[in-house]
């Protein structure tokens, strides 16, 4: 079995080198899917997003999505990388690469890594106000749940 690629790192990834990393030398792959997730300013609000985790859980439960998702989409890699600190709008947030033989294989590996990241891995989020104001923690959404639903038959 293939085994996922994941770390969880205060510093910064850079899209293209990861690819790189995970397709060099390979003649299997035929789809790559990137998703890409990016600190949103908050309609000019937000000044900076604190991303908390708790170390060594959160790497095991992404490893454990990872693992899912390669046996249930048979992806041929999957890299899932995700950052903690304070990070500002514009900055990268999270990572994650399928690949797969076809395209529909890496589309569901990587929306279905992060439909289960959003809310199985203890991340938490604290929002810092342009102001100088620090907010509180940012609560779970139900959109997320729902997402996560369609993959286990809405339980």
């Amino acid at each position: 079995m293939i085994s996922p690629f994941v770390k969880v790192q205060r510093e910064d990834f850079d899209l293209q080198s990861e690819i790189d990393r995970l397709t060099n030398g390979r003649h299997d792959i035929g789809a790559v899917v990137t998703f890409s997730g990016l600190c949103r300013d908050e309609g000019g609000t937000l000044g900076a997003l604190e991303l908390e985790h708790y170390p060594g859980m959160a790497e095991a439960e992404i490893t454990r999505i990872s693992n899912l998702a390669i046996e249930r989409f048979e992806l041929l890699g999957l890299t899932a990388i995700h950052r903690y600190g304070k990070i500002e709008p514009g900055e990268n947030i999270v990572l994650v690469i399928a690949a797969a033989s076809h395209r529909q294989a890496a589309f569901d590996g990587a929306n279905f890594v992060m439909d289960f990241l959003k809310t199985s891995a203890p991340f938490w989020k604290k929002e810092h106000g342009n102001d100088g104001t620090e907010g509180g923690w940012v609560s779970a959404k139900d959109a997320d749940d729902a997402a996560r639903a369609k993959w286990t038959g809405g339980k």
